[in-house]
Formats: structure tokens, sequence, C-alpha cells
């Protein structure tokens, strides 16, 4: 899918190595070793010398992770000095919390994720914002305060919403949607590892689509998508997977959200239901601006400039974008 060179693919494989470390350890250190692994191998794959936006977001991707290292270490070495001073014990899950909730660039934390973002390729974004949440969100499972968490879920789904309406570059587009899926992949993981594993695996085929399809056309910018002259089969494309992103039935991306939906309304939470239901409606508005536009504006003066995709890379698109349409039949066949 994307171009990398040998030593990129051994920062990779530690970067696998090290979330594994991380979900199988039995110890609060051994997840913290494998958090700093993590670390470390992950910013040599975004560091770029020839490109500055590059060099800014590894060191401020490094600032941020080593703040929520040493308040997630300073925790859990609290925690053991403290271990039976019971009145300690909300602080602490708070403390421990907080530091995995930045680490995955959740709100309210999520300050530097957006502008980590624009200095990225579509490739490290595709892994940031898919595989980097994986190892935090594990060890949030272990250790959690259910009000705290369904707290920064509704902030998550807002600020997700909200964040993404006066965007013009396609990564900050990504990235606020990032933050909005968060908060029903933290619901989802409240509800059985099994349900937020299904939840990750479909939006990480979801924005592995996008970010495949921003790289081959190697656009980074909303006025991009219709100020190229893009043929009618790739609008089609881009509708189908951006409205399946939004969680739009009867695409795949609706199914999990339909199994949380379900299971809120049978706990009787309608208040969270409603918000998360009206987020996601926020979220849609702004793909289908998007998806408007490029349908409805035509450049005369551009007419000129044609883009060429390989035909292997089109065929592969229309293959994932086909998944995605059959998504409500495949879901309808599990329920039924």
């Amino acid at each position: 899918m994307f171009s990398m060179n040998s030593s990129k693919m051994i920062f990779m494989f530690i970067l696998i190595i090290s979330t594994l470390i991380s979900i199988s350890s039995n110890s609060w250190f051994g997840c913290w070793i494998g958090l700093e692994i993590n670390l470390l191998s992950f910013i040599p794959l975004i560091s770029n010398s020839n490109n500055l936006l590059s060099t800014e977001a590894s060191l401020k991707y490094f600032l941020t992770q080593s703040i929520a290292s040493i308040n997630f270490l300073f925790s859990l070495l609290l925690k053991m000095i403290l271990l039976k001073n019971f009145e300690m014990n909300f602080f602490l899950m708070i403390m421990i919390n907080s530091s995995m909730l930045m680490k995955m660039g959740s709100a309210p934390f999520h300050f530097w994720f957006p502008n980590i973002t624009e200095g990225l390729n579509w490739l490290n974004n595709f892994i940031l914002m898919t595989w980097q949440k994986i190892t935090p969100m594990i060890i949030l499972s272990y250790y959690f305060n259910k009000n705290f968490i369904i707290s920064i879920i509704i902030i998550n789904v807002i600020i997700g919403a909200l964040g993404g309406l006066n965007q013009t570059s396609l990564r900050k587009l990504m990235a606020f949607s990032s933050i909005n899926n968060l908060g029903w992949m933290l619901f989802s993981i409240m509800i059985a590892e099994n349900l937020w594993l299904f939840y990750l695996m479909t939006y990480s085929f979801m924005i592995s689509i996008m970010c495949f399809f921003f790289h081959i056309l190697n656009m980074f910018y909303i006025n991009q998508l219709f100020l190229n002259n893009l043929t009618p089969l790739i609008k089609i494309n881009l509708l189908i997977n951006f409205l399946s992103l939004g969680g739009l039935p009867p695409f795949i991306g609706f199914f999990p959200k339909w199994i949380i939906i379900n299971f809120l309304i049978i706990n009787q939470m309608y208040f969270l239901t409603f918000i998360m239901i009206m987020m996601s409606l926020i979220v849609l508005f702004f793909y289908i601006r998007i998806i408007y536009s490029i349908f409805m504006f035509n450049y005369l003066k551009i007419k000129w400039f044609k883009i060429f995709i390989k035909n292997n890379n089109f065929l592969f698109i229309n293959i994932l974008s086909f998944f995605s349409i059959m998504g409500m039949i495949i879901s309808t066949l599990f329920f039924f």
C-alpha cells in the first residue's frame, strides 16, 4: 500500500512488539515499559529530516507522550506507597485514566492530536489514529472510573463533532473524526472487549480506505477534492466511504454504532444516546458538505489537468467500497 524502506520496517516491527508487550504484561511496570518502547519506535517513523513539519510533529509527540508516561509512572509509585489508603484510590484512578487518555489523544487532552496529524503523511496518520490507541485503551480497561469515563465520552463526541466543522485540512478533519469515534470506542470497551475489538477493526478498515485514497490522490486539503478533475467513479467511492465513516446506514460504519445504541437504550441511558446520535449527525453534516462540493462544483479552467490512478489501486478501492456498501446486509443477517 505505502512504500517503506528497511529501517522503517524494523521500527514498525518494534512498534507491533511493544504493543504486544504492554497488553500481555501482568504488571503495571511491564505496561509502562511497553509504552516507552512504543514511543521510541514511533518517533523514527514520523520524523523526516527533509520535512520541518514532520520534525516538529515528532518533537511535539515526544513531549506530550513523555508527560503522559511520567504522570502514569508517578501514579503507579503513589499507588504502591499509598496502597492501604482507600481515600486516595479515586484520585490515583483519575490520574492513571487521564495519562492513558492523553496518550491516545482523547478530549479534553486532545490539543496535541490535530496539530501532530497536520505534520504527518497518510501512513503515519493511519498508525496514529488506529494502532497507537490500542495499548492505552487496553490499559484503561484494567482500571477505570465509570462516571469519569462517561463524562470523557460525552466530551469526546462533542469536541470531535464541533471541532471538525471549521476545518479545511483533511488531516485535521480525520483527526477530529477520530476523536469523535474514540468516544464510541471508549463506551464499547466499557461494555465488552469483543465489541471494542470489533469497533476498532471496523474503524481501522474505514480509515485505511480514506488514508489510502488520499495517499494515491496526493490530497491534503478539502479544496483539492473539488478543484481537481476527479472522475465520477472516484467521486462515488468518496461518497460511499465518507458516509460509512460517518456511521450512516446502510454502510458498514453504522453496524458497531447500532450495537452500542441498542445497549444504551436497553440500559435506559437516553441522555447519553441523544448526545451521541446528535453529534454523529453533525459529523455527517460536514462529510455531506464536502461530498456536495465534490459533486456540484465545476472548474473549467483546470479541465486540462487529469488525475491518473493505476488500475490495480483503483480496483482495490472499488473492492473495499463494495464491502462498505454490503455492511447493512451483513449486519442484518447477523441480527436476524
